[in-house]
């Protein structure tokens, strides 16, 4: 297991310089025409895939890093350039993630070149969990599926799906068994132009237009039974555990990991946001001298630099978590989300107020980052439902009673726990050569003064 760290390697500021150097030549200069026109920003997909963001071994390899760090780092860097294109980029992830999660290994060797194609051949693929009269609750899935004979059928509508209707691959998460609530849930494959499954309407939005979201039917959607995540077997056991009261939802682990990364989205946006209002303030004169001379400026955006870092420390230590199969105690993952999606708003909203009239109109960018900041208190669970996750822990004892960190993993013997930093040999050995030095001379206490600095 790594252990959780700041300290980036040079791979991962390789990452970042590769990232940001495609959010700021290529994805910038093509924001506004794709926010103004609403289309999937195809030709920014396939430029991606040249560069080596779009294919399923690249995010394999950000999720397995142990560090926890690499994804989060591309995915700020991604959304710094634009919301809605750095969705439609990686969207196919969330897909792959709930795969990874749920499926077998056989099923993501065959599904997951499917949903991201090569260059000039470009695939998409969605996650379809959230219903019309649901939203974030899960335990209020309408969507069911029902086996025949070899096959699946599902019937059912999704909203709020991001590829929905153009993906390629679909992942469906359905009701198989109504009286076990969320833990009688399942997974399942409908690849493109299935019968059964169609478009209902594409969603005008708020914002991320850049990303194409629609409303899905599944009316005697039939698909083979393989397309089962995880298959038969895996299934039946999950719902005799759960028939015992054990087990958890099939949709549960995926937003486990998906939490942190929308954390690290609307990080990106968060970060755009501050950097423009802060530039902008030290440029813009008022009264004869720059606005950020005034507390009036400079004080909310002293607040924002402060809880853009907490709200990426947190995203970090979610990230490592999750990474390394740490459980989140006390809702840690949605912590990160809960504090990037508000800090995110936040942010947006202070550079429209520090831009002024520019602010609110579409010269400058800052109103399309408002727009696409709201989104990340909404979607993989409201703020509401953040809180609700968090509130729920409330009443462990074990992940009240004690911070975090007394619960994390690590040495827990060996020569460490005797001698280490703090330790009681230590802190005596520290005492006795104390008690020493009164009677060395003073050439003596320089050395042991320079050699007892701390970090010599």
């Amino acid at each position: 297991m790594s252990a959780f760290t700041l300290e980036l390697t040079p791979a991962h500021h390789e990452l970042i310089r590769r990232t940001h150097a495609f959010a700021e030549d290529v994805i910038r200069p093509a924001a506004a025409k794709y926010d103004a026109a609403e289309e999937c920003p195809w030709e920014i997909v396939d430029r991606a895939a040249q560069e080596g963001f779009y294919n399923a071994l690249f995010y394999a390899d950000l999720i397995s890093d142990p560090t926890g760090l690499s994804l989060p780092l591309f995915l700020e860097e991604m959304f710094w350039g634009c919301a809605g294109i750095g969705l439609t980029v990686v969207l196919p992830a969330l897909a792959l993630s709930a795969l990874n999660q749920a499926g077998t290994p056989e099923q993501l060797a065959r599904w997951a070149p499917e949903m991201f194609g090569e260059s000039g051949d470009i695939k998409l693929a969605a996650l379809a969990v959230s219903e019309p009269q649901g939203g974030s609750d899960v335990a209020n899935l309408q969507t069911r599926a029902r086996k025949e004979g070899d096959e699946w059928v599902l019937d059912g509508e999704k909203i709020w799906i991001g590829n929905g209707g153009i993906a390629d691959v679909t992942i469906v998460n359905a009701v198989v068994d109504p009286e076990l609530g969320t833990k009688g849930q399942a997974m399942f494959v409908v690849p493109k132009d299935t019968p059964g499954m169609e478009q209902v309407r594409r969603l005008r939005k708020l914002g991320h237009r850049a990303s194409h979201t629609a409303e899905l039917r599944f009316e005697d959607c039939r698909i083979p039974s393989e397309h089962l995540l995880g298959g038969e077997d895996k299934l039946e056991h999950k719902l005799e555990k759960a028939r015992r009261g054990e087990g958890k939802p099939a949709a549960l682990g995926t937003f486990e990991q998906t939490r942190p990364m929308v954390a690290a989205m609307a990080l990106g946006v968060a970060r755009a946001s501050f950097e423009y209002a802060c530039s902008y303030a030290r440029e813009r004169e008022a009264f004869g001298s720059p606005i950020i001379d005034n507390q009036g400026v400079s004080f909310p955006l002293a607040d924002l630099a402060a809880d853009i870092d907490a709200a990426r420390l947190l995203t970090w230590r979610a990230s490592w978590m999750a990474a390394n199969g740490v459980p989140f105690q006390a809702g840690e993952g949605s912590m990160s989300k809960l504090k990037a999606s508000e800090v995110a708003v936040r942010a947006a909203e202070q550079a429209v107020q520090t831009c002024g009239g520019w602010g609110y109109v579409d010269d400058l960018p800052v109103e399309k980052w408002y727009r696409d900041a709201k989104l990340y208190t909404i979607f993989e669970g409201t703020s509401e439902i953040q809180r609700m996750v968090i509130g729920r822990t409330l009443n462990d004892p074990e992940a009240t009673d004690t911070p975090l960190h007394h619960h994390l993993p690590g040495d827990r013997g060996g020569v460490s726990r005797k001698f280490g930093h703090g330790s009681l040999a230590r802190a005596r050995a520290g005492g006795a050569l104390m008690n020493l030095a009164k009677k060395a001379p003073d050439s003596v206490l320089r050395l042991g003064g320079k050699l007892a600095s701390p970090g010599t």
